[in-house]
C-alpha cells in the first residue's frame, strides 16, 4: 500500500517541477516521509521510469557531476489525477472510520 501512496505522492512532486534522486527524498521528509529508504525511492523511480509515467533527463549539477532529472509525462499526468481522484475517496472514507469509531465509548 505505501508504494503506491508513495508513487502517487512522487507525481504530485515531480508535477510541480523536476526533481533529481536525492532532492526527492528531501522533498518527502518535509511532508513527513522522513523514514522512506533511499533504497525505496530510487527503485521505485526506475519502475515509474519503465511504466512511462516519468522521464529521466541527465543535466549538468554546478555542485559535481551531472544529475538525473525526472520530469512528468503526459502519461504519468493522468496517473497523479487518477490517484489524486482514488485518495479523496480512500481518505474520506477512512476519515469517516475514524470518527465513528471516536463516537462510540
Amino acid at each position: 500500500m505505501l508504494k503506491g501512496i508513495l508513487q502517487g505522492c512522487l507525481l504530485i512532486l515531480i508535477n510541480e517541477k523536476p526533481f533529481y534522486g536525492y532532492s526527492i527524498s528531501q522533498e518527502l521528509s518535509k511532508f513527513g516521509f522522513a523514514d522512506v529508504p533511499k533504497g525505496t525511492i530510487y527503485p521505485l523511480l526506475m519502475t515509474m521510469e519503465k511504466k512511462k509515467l516519468i522521464e529521466g533527463k541527465r543535466q549538468p549539477s554546478s555542485e559535481g557531476p551531472q544529475r538525473k532529472y525526472y520530469y512528468l509525462t503526459p502519461t504519468g499526468k493522468v496517473a497523479k489525477d487518477h490517484f489524486i481522484q482514488q485518495w479523496s475517496t480512500l481518505s474520506t472514507g477512512v476519515n469517516d472510520l475514524i470518527r465513528k469509531g471516536s463516537e462510540q465509548p
